[in-house]
Formats: C-alpha cells, structure tokens, sequence
C-alpha cells in the first residue's frame, strides 16, 4: 500500500490532490502557504483536509518505521518466516502489527515460560493437536526432577496453552469486537473519600454505569479524572460467558480428552491474560476519542476566540479592576505601548471614588483616550457601572474584556521581555488594554490552555492538544496577516515559514534598521533564506509600503502577473488596486502561468479588489443588566442580555455580566434537537438567556435560550 492510497482510506479527495499535496509537505511547505497558495495543484484543498493528509501521511511514516522495528527484532530471534514477513509488510494496522509482534516481544518471565523451560510445550501441543484420548497417561511421560506429578504436568501445559490463546491474532480480534460493541464502563466510589469535599463534585460518578461506546467524551474524560485522584475505581468489561463460547468455538476442534484442558487453559487466558489487556485498549480507545473530541472543542473555541473582533489602532486606558488592592490603570497608545499607569481606590474599604473620577478624567483627557478596557474579573460590575456615570468632555467607549489569562502572561517571560521596569499589575493591565485593541495579537503570547475555552483540556494528550492548539494559532494569524512593523516576536513566530528563530531575527533587524518598507527587504535578515520567505511573504503586511502590493495578500511571485494586468489596461498597479470598475474588466485566464492557475487568479483579483482586508468584525459595546451584580441579584425567570464565553459538548457558559458564568445545556439551547452545540451558538454571540436555577453555595447557575 502506498501513503497515497492510505491517505485515501480517510480523507475524501483523489489521489491526484492527495499526491500534489503530499509533494508540496515534503518540500517543508507550509499548510497556511499550500492553502492560499497552491490551490491548482491541490484542487483547492482548504487548510482543514491539508491538515488531515499531513497527518495520515506522519502515520503511515510511523507505520513504515514500526514495520521495519517488527521485522529486525524478529529477525534477530531468528523467528522471521517468509508467511510471516508477508503478513507484517501486508499490514497497515499498528494494532494487528502489534498482535503478530506479541509472541516475539521482550517480556518478564511468564508462567508458561517456566513451563518450557520444564520440558512442557511438547506436552501442550499434543493437548492442542487434539487427538489423543488419554491425556493423563501422556502427561506421565514429561515428569521429572522439576514436574513432580502429572498435576503439575498438566497445569504446565494449560500455562503455555493459555499465551498461546493470548497471542493469536485472531483471538484477540474477536475478543477486541466484542469489547468495541458490548463494553461497560463503571464505578464504584473509594468508600475512605466518599465524605471528602473535593470529592463531591464527581458524586454522580460514586455508582456509574454504562455502554462504553456511548459515553459522552466529557463524561468519559470526569470519570477519569475522579480515579485519578482517588476518589473512584473503574472497570472496563464484557459479559465473560460470551467471550469464552467465542473463544472456545475458534480453538477448540474436537471433543475428547483435550478438551477440558484447553476449556481451562482458555478461561485462565481470558482472566488473566486477555480480559485486562483488551479491557485497558477499549479505554484507552475510548479516551483518544474523547480527547480527539475535547481537543477539537478546545481548537473550535481558540478559533474564534483569537478572530474575535478588534477595535483597531485606538488610544485605550486599560482597568484591571479590584477592592482592596484597588484598580490598576494603564494608558495604551494606538500601537498598544505604554504611556502611563496608575492605581485609583474608588471601591470600599478606601472608597476614594471622587479623586478616581478626576483621576480617570485627567488621564482621559491627557492621552486623548477613545476606549475604555475593563477585565471582568473580581469587581468588574462595579468599576465598569463607576466608569459609566464619570462625565467625559468627549464620548469614550466602554467594554468588558475576557481577563482569562492575564495573569498567566504578566508572569510570563515574553511580559518580562516588553516591561522588564514594570510588575504583574500593570503587565497584566497591559495585556487587558491590548485583547481589545486586537486580540489575536495579545492572545498568542498566552498558553492557549490558560485562556479558559476548553474542556477538560488537562487531562488530554498534552502532545495531541499542544498540535492542534499551534495549527488553530498559525491558521488564525495567517488568516488575518500580520503588520511587520508592529508585530510581537509571539506573533510573528506563528507566520507562514517564519518560526521562533526567524521572529527574533526580524524584531532584532527591526530595532538596528527601522521599519520595513518593502516585502524584499525580509531577504537581509539573518538567516531568512529564499524559502522562508517564499513561505510567509504574503501573510506579512507593510503599511504605506513603496510598492501598494506589500500591504495586500498577494504573493511576491504573482506580483509580475498584477504589474502585467495594469499594463494591459493602461495603468499603474496603484491605480489597479481597489478598482472595481477595471478590476471586472479582467479576464483571469489570459494571465494564467506555470506557477499560477486560474485559482490562483480569482482570489489575486478579489484581493486587489479589497487589499488587506481583515476578515475579522468590528469590536461593539454590550449592555449588560445594570440590576444585576452578583449571584444574589438573579432569580429564577430572569431574562437578561449576555455573551457566550465557552463551549462544550454538553452546552455553552454564557457571561451575564457577574463573576460567575451560567450554564445552558445543549437541551436549552433551541426548541428541538440539538447534536452540535457550535451550530447554534458561537464564541462572544451576544445572546438572551433565561434563568432557570440558581446554587448560590455551589455558585453555579443553570440558563435556558428557549425563552
């Protein structure tokens, strides 16, 4: 089987795609490049199925290399049969090359290996042949100085007998079947924790069970959260009487002598051997699954997390609100650097609100600020409802920005590098100023998993979650494009081609030379060669650049092409750009090259028809209840204005405008049935709820979108 033809088996498009795309992967093109690039040759394949066919192809990479393992330890056992060479290079399933590896893999000492070493495996293929009737006579022959009995003997032969069963392929498959249709997962509470406190919040989980396959990824991933801190203990099996008659009617033939030794031999392998095996896979199964599943909620909702509408270049003050310690001010320029900080009091015990009033006036007016950034954490209501009634000289606007995260980056290294001068407080105010002026920007110097949109994204495959979390980043960034000459080190590192390494270099020639004026110019940084910058030319913009063509998405190598097209219709390329009316004049087939098809051609002509255009809305002030400040405040049948700021399986947490989110499960998200929670509602929807419960002690609160 070739990698395409693997391919083939999960991915939908022709072989054709596939082997254009597979070649493009090997030349360490990028997907984000091959997506928005390479359209001719990949059939227009987007990012998503590019993703897929990167990935079969690393797995049928690792399949070749698994093989080649098998083949040479077996070989060094001088065990390679020619039958069974075929059957390793004819397989392209790890679990069955598994299976057929079994027999041959290093292991402790078994029982039926002290059993060969007794003189016993001729006695227990005799057993297994059988033909013979008088068993117990036969077993007389192998006694000796180590089997003292014909007991001993057989218990001897029944131990080989036993990993025999275990390790035939076809055993296994039809045990491994039967566990895919018919496991149970349950519980049972650890009766020393059941009063622990910690242990509530899985009580539902104390006396569990149900169909393994049918159990929801965020119920799977609770349970083995609760027995991993010992609260639980969990089973994973099948009804044992139907895996034994399985197993008996594939290996035992005839009805004699033999037959009660291996009926035992089997049971003992099923128990011992088999049973927990194949029990450990169908969870281990279970749980890939539901972290495949996780993993793609958590992806879907850093997707539109991180292209959540910015408010742009505008001179914002920043408020990381707080009672005690007071709120923390910073004033942010329309690049996002900082021009001031400071602390106001205007919340109890100091309750210094008219000195905050003219304080926050002051510098309002000072560093002509056009927004106003308030984080949503503790005091949140309170200091925006302070903000709201200061009488402005101009109209200033005002948000409520996710602070998820915040403190995780005011600790961060990347925090240390841009304020090494500054502490958390006013880092982490920084960062609450910079989210609304462009989150995409600030969100990717954060872990993903710190910025609260996941489910159970920590007890995952961290690997699995970390790559698909970096694909999400890198296809937000370049889906956006990047100003070269405002861009962090973070961001840049997740352009097209670019990297870590190349990031630093560009902000380091950056600070020795000045800002970018042309695309070109990337070529003079250290270490960036021809394909790097084949790679991420075009997801970088250059503001007022000399050539108008390095603030767009069109790609130095179709710039020959555009330059040929103003030509043709008597004009400059300045002229061409954001002309409609000669844009629709074009006819993209005349100008079709090697390198550029006619794909390649319609979107260079919608991008010169809207250069740059940032796919990402604008930013809009929410309302939320003024009436409503804390859990106190709500009562059920409540109907009040919120934002969706997370999404699961199971349903959406809506911020109503207090410190806790409510809850409205999948079945209150519409009338009727609802299977995917993400094709009703989306990240920072503004949306009506309904309140239907309130656990004040518990702090969580139920909604309803069926109003």
């Amino acid at each position: 089987m070739t990698s395409i033809d693997f391919i083939q088996q999960t991915v939908a498009t022709s072989a054709i795609n596939i082997e254009k795309t597979v070649q493009l992967l090997n030349e360490d093109c990028t997907i984000p490049f091959i997506s928005r690039y390479r359209k001719d040759q990949t059939g227009n394949l987007d990012e998503v199925v590019i993703e897929q066919i990167a990935k079969r192809h690393r797995q049928y990479q690792e399949i070749l290399k698994r093989k080649e393992t098998i083949l040479n330890s077996v070989q060094d056992q001088n065990a390679l049969t020619p039958e069974l060479a075929q059957k390793i290079n004819s397989s392209f399933d790890l679990q069955e090359l598994e299976d057929m590896y079994l027999p041959y893999k290093k292991k402790k000492k078994t029982r039926a290996d002290v059993a060969r070493e007794n003189g016993l495996e001729p006695l227990a293929k005799i057993i297994m042949a059988q033909n013979d009737d008088d068993v117990d006579f036969i077993a007389s022959r192998y006694l000796n100085d180590k089997v003292r009995n014909e007991d001993e003997a057989l218990q001897g032969a029944r131990d080989i007998i036993a990993e025999w069963v275990n390790e035939n392929t076809y055993v296994r498959k039809l045990v491994r079947r039967l566990f895919q249709r018919q496991a149970t997962i349950s519980t049972q509470v650890v009766k020393t924790k059941k009063d622990d406190e910690a242990a509530q919040k899985f009580n539902q989980y104390f006396d569990w069970s149900e169909n393994l396959t049918k159990a929801p990824s965020h119920r799977l991933l609770a349970i083995l959260r609760a027995e991993n801190e010992g609260f639980i203990k969990v089973k994973v099996e099948i009804e044992s009487e139907q895996a034994l008659d399985a197993i008996a009617q594939s290996v035992i033939k005839k009805n004699n002598d033999s037959t009660p030794h291996i009926e035992q031999a089997i049971e003992d392998s099923y128990k011992r051997l088999l049973a927990p095996a194949i029990s450990n896979e169908a969870l281990q199964e279970a749980k890939a699954k539901a972290d495949a599943n996780s993993i793609q909620v958590f992806a879907t909702n850093l997707s539109q997390l991180l292209l959540a509408p910015p408010l742009g270049e505008k001179r914002i003050l920043a408020i990381d609100p707080g009672y005690r310690s007071g709120c923390k001010i910073v004033c942010l320029d329309e690049k996002g650097d900082l021009l001031y900080n400071e602390t106001i009091y205007p919340h109890a015990p100091q309750n210094q609100e008219t000195i905050a009033i003219k304080k926050i006036r002051s510098m309002v007016n000072a560093y002509k600020i056009e927004a106003i950034s308030i984080g949503n954490g503790t005091a949140s209501r309170e200091t925006e409802f302070f903000i709201k009634k200061i009488p402005f000289d101009k109209p200033v606007q005002v948000f409520v920005v996710s602070e998820a995260g915040a403190s995780v980056y005011s600790a961060s290294k990347i925090a240390r590098e841009e304020f090494p001068e500054y502490d958390v407080t006013v880092r982490g105010s920084v960062s609450i100023g910079r989210r609304l002026s462009d989150p995409l920007a600030e969100l990717v110097k954060i872990d993903p998993k710190a910025i609260g949109v996941g489910q159970y994204q920590h007890d995952v495959d961290q690997t699995k979650l970390k790559e698909e979390l970096d694909n999400t980043v890198i296809r937000c960034v370049n889906s956006v494009g990047i100003n070269i000459n405002t861009a962090s080190k973070s961001l840049l590192s997740y352009v097209s081609g670019i990297g870590e390494k190349l990031a630093e270099n560009i902000v380091q020639y950056r600070l020795e030379n000045g800002p970018f004026e042309e695309r070109k110019q990337l070529k003079k940084v250290p270490r960036l060669g021809e394909k790097a910058f084949q790679q991420g030319a075009a997801f970088i913009r250059i503001t007022h650049a000399k050539n108008p063509l390095d603030n767009s998405a069109v790609h130095p190598e179709a710039y020959p092409i555009v330059e040929r097209i103003a030509k043709d219709l008597k004009i400059s390329v300045s002229e061409l750009i954001a002309n409609k009316e000669k844009i629709a004049q074009i006819k993209p087939e005349h100008y079709i090259t090697e390198e550029v098809g006619i794909l390649g051609l319609k979107d260079i002509l919608k991008e010169l028809e809207k250069p740059g255009l940032d796919p990402r809305k604008s930013a809009k002030v929410f309302e939320f209840d003024p009436n409503v400040k804390s859990i106190k405040d709500l009562k059920s049948g409540m109907i009040l204005p919120g934002i969706v700021n997370n999404i699961t399986n199971f349903g959406c947490f809506v911020d109503i405008g207090i410190k806790e989110s409510g809850l409205v499960h999948i079945s209150q998200l519409k009338a009727g049935f609802v299977s995917d929670v993400n094709q009703v509602v989306k990240l920072h929807q503004h949306v009506q709820v309904k309140v239907t419960e309130v656990d004040e002690i518990r702090k969580r609160i139920q909604l309803s979108m069926i109003l």
